[in-house]
């Protein structure tokens, strides 16, 4: 496996920020009841980590190890900064929707750690690949959770689609369930936490399946070579 895809896979399973690491779970609890809301915080987070592990990665070279974490800090809540003006102008309702979830990317450890372990020591291309992955496997997660809180707590998938596409996002809701009264359990706190579990849960038996296959695949060829 090349170098490339090994960061993709990292950041996309085998490393997830939100299913392995638990990074970042203020946000992602907080935010994901519904699929639109979990995209809006995924693209955020997506495109700080792009754009903070690029910049750290470029100035690696002349941060000094006694300030670096204070210096990384300042990188990040500048871009942070800039994605929260640019979403208020253009997003508005989903930016009050979003709240302080937005302002408080800045103290979300998945995006200090990967600077500081990860573009901090790498060149810029791996660095830029390493937050696009984590942050695309991070905005799965909260897609992935959204949907499910929504549509066992509404019965519908991408309500309110109008925040981030315009009027004719109102054409893109599902109603999945007629005459649904809704489960209030799953849009409310203790859903995410019982949701994210179920998650984890599966990822975990995924893969314990998949170290099975391999080890029952290279059983034989061991005892071949023995024989």
């Amino acid at each position: 496996m090349s170098e490339y895809s090994k960061i993709v896979r990292d950041g996309l399973w085998d490393n997830n920020q939100a299913f392995v690491a638990l990074l970042g779970l203020c946000p992602l609890l907080a935010v994901s009841n519904t699929m639109i809301n979990g995209i809006g915080l995924g693209m955020a987070t997506t495109l700080t980590l792009v754009l903070s592990n690029g910049v750290v990665s470029l100035v690696r070279h002349r941060v000094g190890g006694d300030i670096r974490l204070p210096i990384f800090v300042l990188i990040i809540a500048s871009i942070v900064t800039a994605i929260e003006l640019a979403m208020n102008a253009y997003f508005h309702e989903l930016y009050k929707i979003l709240g302080i979830f937005i302002p408080l990317i800045v103290t979300n450890c998945a995006i200090i750690g990967r600077a500081e372990a990860f573009a901090s020591k790498k060149p810029v291309d791996q660095a830029l690949l390493d937050g696009f992955s984590m942050g695309l496997g991070f905005t799965l997660v909260l897609v992935l959770l959204g949907a499910l809180r929504e549509l066992i707590g509404s019965g519908t998938l991408l309500s309110n689609a109008h925040l981030m596409f315009g009027e004719w996002g109102q054409q893109l809701t599902i109603r999945v369930f007629e005459n649904y009264n809704g489960f209030l359990l799953a849009i409310l706190p203790p859903g995410a936490f019982i949701g994210l579990g179920m998650l984890i849960a599966l990822k975990n038996i995924v893969d314990a399946r998949q170290t099975q296959k391999n080890k029952a695949q290279t059983v034989p060829v061991s005892a071949i070579k023995s024989s």
